[in-house]
């Protein structure tokens, strides 16, 4: 009796062991049923379909790497960076020496903007798999787009030396030489990513730019005809060309190469705005009146667009002003000024337009406008001094004073610029100031009869 009681307990054991077995390998199977239909639903960018596959997953297995990091990464193709950081990060605790959690981490905190503690993921990664150069490179773009170039150049050098044919690598490297002014290994970097893929249009704009400013200029632009040669529907490639050649004093070969342009591309403003600007910067330089007529006629369709940029209708109000029409010129360059982003130039040429029509205020506040947008010294202080003189013409003597002795050289004061002073100083009832400006101007300039006037005027 013992004995048949014995024995029916062993059968129930060993029948219970063989359902937990048969329970477990169908729970198994059906665990990598889930994980393959959603890596099948991943690969057709069904993300909600692989997520709710993934999510069977773990409802079987609560303590899968491997379901958490999939389901991240679904999270994460669909945008929702919130959610794949959850994911993620408790794929990464279920197994810290993984290094596919810490990548995917890097990846969403990137998309996410957080660049400093992308760099501190990509770094964990490195310190368990140090020959990855795609992470090596992930980690120097985070450096870069954090604002640390500087530091970003180290991984870029381990990333090449790992694959040299890494084209973006180069590319990356090359731009954070740039950025430390380290031209020279800059277009090294450069020139390999090209001798990598000839086709690669960034790298290849920046050696342009690169060999245009070490004054290499034939090398410069014939990196612009081989950009225009690989990009033939992009009208902005040839313009670069013509505007390369004028920059350089060439401008036979820049009318040349802008009007293929034309030819090629005639419903394309950004042609002839490159025309206009060319003959305009020729009829400046020359004092050229057939070149400025044709600056004109280049210039006048785009400036009559309702979209026309600042910079199109600053070149067209220019062009205006030379040719001696100030009226349509003052026009012109107040549209100029009030369409965004504003060209700072606008108003320097709107306060010449100005002037010539004697809208005196209308100079000075311009004018004004201009030189608080400017950086360059000797420039606001020679500006400082015309709008001291257009302050004493409406009449404003305090404000002529602020101006004149911003403008003054207290090492070479000009006589001009002390009359001014004068004259301002003067009319305030300061004429003590007024008489030290004048012999101070005298003594520079005996003969100088505006400031023997002014003497004889303010008396002794």
């Amino acid at each position: 009796m013992k004995r048949g009681v014995l024995a029916a307990a062993g059968a129930a054991i060993l029948l219970a062991g063989a359902v937990f077995a048969w329970n477990a390998v169908r729970q198994e199977r059906e665990f990598r049923r889930l994980i393959a239909a959603g890596d099948a639903a991943l690969l057709r960018d069904q993300t909600f379909e692989a997520i709710e596959d993934f999510s069977g997953a773990l409802a079987l297995k609560n303590d899968s790497m491997l379901a958490y990091l999939k389901r991240g990464d679904s999270y994460r193709h669909r945008g929702e960076l919130s959610a794949a950081l959850r994911d993620l990060r408790q794929a990464s605790a279920l197994d810290p020496t993984a290094t596919r959690p810490l990548e995917l981490l890097g990846d969403v905190n990137v998309a996410m903007g957080r660049y400093e503690r992308a760099t501190e993921l990509y770094r964990r990664y490195v310190t368990l798999d140090d020959r990855a150069p795609k992470v090596l490179y992930k980690l120097a773009l985070a450096y870069y787009r954090n604002g640390q170039g500087a530091l970003a150049i180290e991984p870029l050098r381990r990333a090449v030396a790992l694959d040299d044919r890494f084209v973006e690598a180069h590319y990356l490297l090359a731009m954070c030489l740039k950025e430390r002014k380290r031209d020279a290994e800059a277009v090294q970097s450069l020139t390999r990513a090209l001798e990598i893929n000839p086709a690669f249009g960034a790298a290849r704009e920046e050696l342009a730019d690169l060999d245009l400013a070490g004054g290499k200029t034939r090398e410069g632009i014939e990196q612009l005809e081989a950009l225009a040669a690989l990009e033939p529907s992009r009208a902005q490639r040839l313009v670069n060309v013509g505007l390369a050649y004028a920059r350089i004093g060439r401008t036979d070969a820049a009318i040349t190469a802008l009007g293929r342009a034309a030819e090629r591309y005639p419903e394309e403003d950004a042609v002839y705005i490159a025309l206009g600007r060319t003959w305009l910067d020729a009829a400046e330089a020359h004092n050229d009146r057939v070149a400025l007529n044709k600056a004109v006629e280049a210039l006048q369709p785009a400036a009559s667009r309702a979209s026309a940029s600042s910079e199109t209708l600053t070149l067209y109000g220019r062009a205006l002003f030379l040719s001696g029409d100030a009226d349509t010129s003052e026009r012109m360059l107040e549209q100029a000024t009030s369409r965004l982003p504003v060209d700072p130039i606008a108003f320097f040429y709107l306060s010449a337009a100005a002037e010539r029509r004697r809208h005196v205020p209308a100079a000075r506040d311009a004018l004004v406008r201009y030189l608080s947008l400017i950086d360059e010294d000797d420039q606001k202080r020679v500006l400082s001094g015309r709008a001291a003189d257009l302050s004493l013409r409406m009449n404003d003597p305090a404000a002529a004073v602020v101006w004149a002795q911003r403008a003054l050289n207290p090492e070479n004061p000009e006589p001009p610029l002390l009359e001014v002073l004068a004259e301002a100083q003067f009319r305030l009832g300061q004429r003590d100031a007024a008489r030290t400006s004048v012999e101070a101007g005298l003594a520079r300039d005996p003969k100088n009869r505006a400031l023997l006037q002014l003497r004889r005027k303010i008396g002794t």
